[in-house]
């Protein structure tokens, strides 16, 4: 195994330097990584098989509702949907019917497309959605807010009270780019060609550089952005434009970049993955790929999260990390050859086994099935809602 302290490369014949120091090597931080690995590797414990639906995720259901376990009356659904711009679903009957004010057709689109498939199994009930990306029941200390069922795709569960539910954006919406107009969505069909792009580009022929695109929808982005200017070898790393684009201000004093397919992050063996205005729809995207997916800050969820093992299935890169501190995380991984190859390959395992699209359809089914169970009065069809036909 080679090592090198220090990595030089000159930007444009100016004399940047790519330096590892307290990160390195030399004073111990691999040690740190190599012990947070084998602690990940011996204490994971995967979860149970059943059947045609994963029980990975079953845990994030029971603590959602753990909150409610009083019960839901009519009068917090009523509540819950005056904080306004939510939507408002019923299931009676193996029928589905909602308020006419979604905000967002298209994910209301994709909402509704896993309802279908599952209203069957569903009692009759009643739900508040929120298809924005920001949840909306806010937990403040020190102030005794009450506990409205309002369910979101994203939050931190230390902040907010919001009943996750699976996205929108595996079926329709999602974040509409030129590549996506639509948004990306389809999850099975993203599935198929991720993971065809996978195998068209193994492990060897991935180029070892650090890739990321995405627009600003963050400054946390912004240290990965600046290090991609000063070691271009080492990290590839660019903002593109997006809605709220005015000029290079906004890109970080660059040209906005072109978009990048998914299929075409699989060529590259490091992919960072950071938060956008909530959690961000491409960490799924990423794993498939089977390159090692870095993520960065982890307060901000989705219902499928909790389970994965930082570690094991993901490096973890604190939100506050600064472009030293990311270097000397890549060269670990760059000197560390088969230990970042298994963390790619155990994190594209997990989300090809257990977040497929029978899994994200068991969970609404789960999900509903329980919340509805602690409804407390009977459920009768509100007349402003209106019937949701495939």
């Amino acid at each position: 195994m080679v090592f090198v302290t220090t990595v030089v490369v000159i930007v444009n014949g100016g004399d940047t330097q790519c330096e590892i120091s307290k990160y390195s090597r030399d004073n111990n931080r691999w040690s740190e990584y190599m012990s947070n690995i084998a602690k990940a590797k011996t204490e994971y414990v995967p979860c149970s098989p059943s059947g045609s639906c994963s029980s990975c995720h079953d845990k994030v259901i029971i603590k959602d509702l753990e909150i409610f376990e009083g019960g839901i009356n009519k009068d917090m659904i009523d509540q819950a949907y005056s904080l306004g711009r939510l939507t408002k679903y019923q299931i009676i009957d193996g029928k589905v019917y909602r308020s006419q004010d979604c905000m967002f057709p298209f994910r209301c689109h994709g909402v509704e497309h896993f309802l279908s498939q599952v209203l069957h199994l569903l009692p009759d009930t009643e739900f508040v959605l929120n298809t924005r990306d920001w949840p909306v029941v806010q937990m403040r200390p020190g102030v005794q807010n009450p506990p409205l069922p309002v369910f979101s795709f994203s939050k931190v569960h230390t902040d907010h009270m919001d009943i996750m539910y699976p996205a929108w954006a595996f079926w329709a919406g999602g974040p509409a780019i030129s590549l996506y107009p639509t948004g990306l969505g389809r999850w099975d069909q993203h599935r198929i060609s991720l993971g065809q792009a996978a195998k068209e580009t193994p492990w060897d022929n991935k180029t070892s550089t650090a890739f990321f695109r995405g627009s600003r929808t963050s400054s946390e982005r912004d240290p990965l952005v600046r290090l991609s200017r000063s070691c271009p070898d080492v990290v590839d790393a660019r903002y593109t434009k997006n809605q709220a684009w005015k000029s290079d201000k906004d890109t970080l004093g660059m040209e906005p970049a072109t978009e990048v397919s998914l299929e075409s992050h699989c060529s590259y063996r490091y992919l960072f993955n950071f938060r956008g205005v909530a959690a961000s729809f491409r960490l799924k995207h990423l794993f498939l790929c089977k390159s090692v997916v870095l993520h960065v800050g982890d307060e901000w969820l989705e219902f499928w999260y909790p389970d994965l093992v930082p570690w094991y299935h993901y490096i973890p890169v604190p939100n506050t990390a600064k472009e030293e501190e990311i270097l000397g995380l890549l060269e670990f991984l760059d000197e560390n050859d088969d230990l970042a190859r298994q963390i790619a390959d155990q994190g594209a395992d997990y989300v090809d086994q257990h977040l497929r699209m029978e899994d994200v359809t068991c969970y609404w089914t789960k999900l509903i099935t329980a919340y509805s169970k602690l409804l407390t009065y009977k459920i009768e069809r509100d007349p402003a809602l209106s019937e949701i036909t495939s």
